[in-house]
């Protein structure tokens, strides 16, 4: 487990870097365009692609490309690795530039499309929020084609346990997109905002070719041979089996997600914008750290499973799963606490007002006390494709989309955005419970049991953790001010608090793993002083 620590550490640091890099971004963006019309369509219109990407990218072609690439490896070694690889990439080259092509001829024709059907009675300042997240989604859905590529050679770094490349590829779209939209603010401070925004899509184009291109090269170095092949090989054929019910639940995820970006469109300006940053502040400790956890265990139970080994799968699950809890468990009561200072922060300055904030603010609670249970989901989809169950997933994802669907329509008048957030939080807690039962019945061995007196003691620690946090807020709020300063004060005494009191109740509390985890630690020390 040193080993798979070790690759942990290198994912977790860079995707660091990529947060950090990703709320320069967004702080860059809030300012520029606020919470305005043309916020919302611009989120609502990134959406699209990305969602597009989870469909045939990072979900269902991940899902059964690394189980089925580790086969490979097994018996036709990097060969026949590569092999498939380069019939892998050849075929999703072939759908995605379909898929970009047909998405971005009906949204060309969709204005003319809505005109005629009067009956819609779509509100005037609606209609012209859609018209315009279409437009933008023109100038976008080109990247689908290169960041699905990026996650097929992803996949296969991360199979070939090459962590770093993969762990990077945020950072060039983060880098990209600050660069252009910097640069055209500075450079051009009185155009137009729309101007603006269309130098933001193109540093998206521009950062998905990097993404792509880094771990193609990457791969090449390791031999690989890019070639275009459509053969079907038998493996081909299994990949496609295995996405076959996978698509389809993705697909169901694809139209949950753009249901609720439309309804949040729909509402106001700023519902689409509150949203999508809150989701994207949840998403800094899953990604620091669940997500590194997620890319390193799941080729590794993929392994265990290729080969039938299902203790050591069962042993690495129940790890990865324990350092999850750890880390977003105590992530989630933190960030419901500071979500207002954090905000502020983060976002409050040029066209994001104080008045967003506190739009924001209860979003952004609601949304961290669901992070544990979005971690939770995203490794125990895992187990599942690790066996190519792909199945399960699928019915777990209609009836989160169910729920999310049915809540979302009955508290969008009566709680707006905030009923949006709920909505959401309640469907991943439904899907996180259908998915742990039935991966309890499927395989004993991992039911949540044998999790269930850390979980507790997790809880328990992260909860005295909150105390003292909150008892510092209140403290502090008693004797200073609501200045920027201030609040950075807060926020970073408040995480400078919480890291030491928290770790020091799991070490009283004895969580399973501690002295794994402190004997890293020290290799670590004595690695450097050698």
């Amino acid at each position: 487990m040193s080993k798979s620590l070790k690759n942990i550490s290198i994912v977790s640091a860079a995707t660091m870097a990529s947060r950090v890099l990703g709320w320069v971004r967004d702080s860059l963006t809030a300012a520029v365009f606020g919470t305005s019309a043309l916020a919302s369509a611009y989120y609502t219109a990134f959406t699209l692609p990305n969602l597009f990407r989870r469909l045939l990218g990072e979900g269902a072609l991940t899902a059964a490309f690394v189980p089925t690439l580790n086969d490979e490896l097994n018996h036709r070694r990097e060969a026949g690795a590569f092999t498939l690889l380069s019939q892998v990439a050849s075929w999703l080259l072939v759908a995605t530039t379909t898929v970009v092509v047909g998405s971005m001829v009906f949204l060309a024709v969709l204005p003319s499309l809505l005109q005629h059907w009067t009956s819609l009675r779509i509100e005037p300042e609606t209609l012209s929020r859609w018209l315009q997240a279409a437009e933008l989604a023109i100038w976008l859905f080109p990247y689908l084609i290169v960041v699905c590529l990026a996650a097929a050679f992803s996949a296969a770094l991360q199979t070939l346990q090459r962590f770093l490349e993969p762990a990077l590829s945020p950072i060039w779209l983060n880098l990209a997109m600050i660069g252009l939209l910097g640069g055209a603010v500075y450079f051009q401070p009185d155009a137009d905002a729309l101007v603006h925004m269309h130098w933001l899509c193109l540093g998206i184009l521009l950062g998905g070719v990097l993404q792509m291109a880094v771990p193609a090269a990457a791969l090449m170095r390791l031999g690989w041979s890019p070639r275009f092949d459509l053969r079907t090989s038998d493996q081909m054929r299994a990949i496609a089996r295995l996405m076959a019910p996978t698509v389809f639940g993705s697909a169901i995820y694809l139209v949950n997600m753009a249901v609720s970006r439309l309804v949040g469109l729909s509402l106001d300006d700023a519902s689409a914008t509150v949203l999508n940053l809150s989701s994207r502040l949840m998403e800094l400790p899953i990604g620091v750290f669940a997500v590194a956890v997620t890319t390193v265990v799941f080729p590794l139970i993929s392994r265990h499973a290729a080969q039938g080994d299902w203790t050591g799968l069962t042993d690495a699950y129940r790890r990865g799963m324990r350092l999850i809890l750890i880390t977003n468990i105590p992530a989630a009561v933190g960030l419901a606490l500071i979500a207002g200072p954090v905000i502020r922060v983060l976002f409050q300055r040029g066209a994001f007002s104080s008045s967003d904030t506190a739009l924001m603010t209860p979003v952004l609670a609601v949304y961290a006390l669901g992070l544990p249970f979005v971690s939770f989901v995203n490794l125990a989809l895992r187990a599942f494709y690790a066996e190519k169950d792909t199945t399960t997933p699928v019915r777990a994802a209609l009836l989160s989309f169910i729920v999310n669907l049915v809540l979302s329509l009955a508290s969008m008048h009566h709680l707006g955005t905030l009923g949006l957030a709920l909505a959401g939080n309640v469907a991943i807690v439904v899907q996180a419970v259908y998915l742990q039962s039935h991966l309890s019945r499927k395989r004993p061995s991992l039911g949540f049991s044998f999790l269930l007196r850390d979980v507790l003691r997790i809880a328990l620690a992260s909860l005295l953790m909150g105390g003292v946090v909150f008892a510092w807020i209140v403290g502090w709020h008693r004797v200073a001010g609501d200045s920027l300063w201030h609040q950075a004060i807060e926020v970073a005494v408040a995480i400078a608090l919480a890291v030491p009191v928290y770790g020091a109740l799991l070490w009283v509390l004895r969580i399973e793993g501690r002295d794994e985890v402190l004997a890293w630690i020290k290799a670590r020390r004595g690695a450097k002083k050698a």
